[in-house]
C-alpha cells in the first residue's frame, strides 16, 4: 500500500474487535473531526446507519475519547516549548503519586510521560517565553513534590506535534 505523507497505515492499528472499517473510521476522523455522519459512511464504503452504529461502539468503548478542536499555540502566545527531565528523590509509590497531582495542577505541563531512563519523568512544557519558563521552572516544577533535579531542553523548531 503506498501512503500520502504522514498518513498512516491502519493496517497496522491493533486493537480487540475492531476491524478495517473501524479503523478506516478511526483514520478518517483522525484527520477530519467535523465531518457528517452521512460523509463519514461514504468515505468508509457504509451505509449511514452501519457507520452510526460502529461509531458509536468505537466511542462507548474508549478507541475514540472526544473530539477537540486543534489549536495553534503559538497563535495564543504560547510558543516556547520546553522538555524538563525530572528526577525524584523518591520513586515509592506514595511518592510518584504525589508527585503527579501536582504536575496535574499546572497548567503549563502538556504532557508529562514516567520514563525509564536516568530520570524518572519527562516533562512537556508549553509558556509565553523564556522568562515564563522560568518562572513555571522555578516557583512550580522544582516545588513539586520529590523533585531532586531538573534538566531542560528547549525546542527550536517542532517538526511533528499533535500526537496519535
Amino acid at each position: 500500500m503506498i501512503l500520502a505523507e504522514g498518513e498512516m497505515d491502519v493496517s497496522i492499528l491493533g486493537g480487540d474487535d475492531i476491524d478495517q472499517f473501524d479503523r478506516r473510521i478511526i483514520e478518517v476522523l483522525r484527520s477530519d473531526g467535523r465531518i457528517s455522519v452521512t460523509e463519514l459512511a461514504q468515505r468508509v464504503g457504509l451505509s449511514k446507519t452501519p457507520c452510526q452504529t460502529r461509531l458509536k461502539r468505537l466511542t462507548d468503548r474508549g478507541f475514540i475519547r472526544g473530539f477537540k478542536a486543534v489549536v495553534d499555540p503559538a497563535r495564543l502566545g504560547l510558543g516556547h516549548v520546553a522538555f524538563t527531565e525530572v528526577k525524584l528523590s523518591d520513586t515509592r509509590e506514595a511518592a510518584l503519586a504525589e508527585f503527579r497531582r501536582g504536575v496535574l495542577a499546572i497548567a503549563e505541563v502538556e504532557e508529562c510521560h514516567m520514563i525509564a531512563s536516568s530520570f524518572d519523568y519527562l516533562l512537556k512544557i508549553r509558556t509565553r517565553d523564556i522568562r515564563h519558563y522560568r518562572d513555571i521552572l522555578g516557583e512550580r516544577i522544582s516545588t513539586l513534590p520529590h523533585v531532586a533535579s531538573t534538566s531542560t531542553f528547549v525546542a527550536m523548531e517542532a517538526i511533528r506535534e499533535g500526537g496519535f
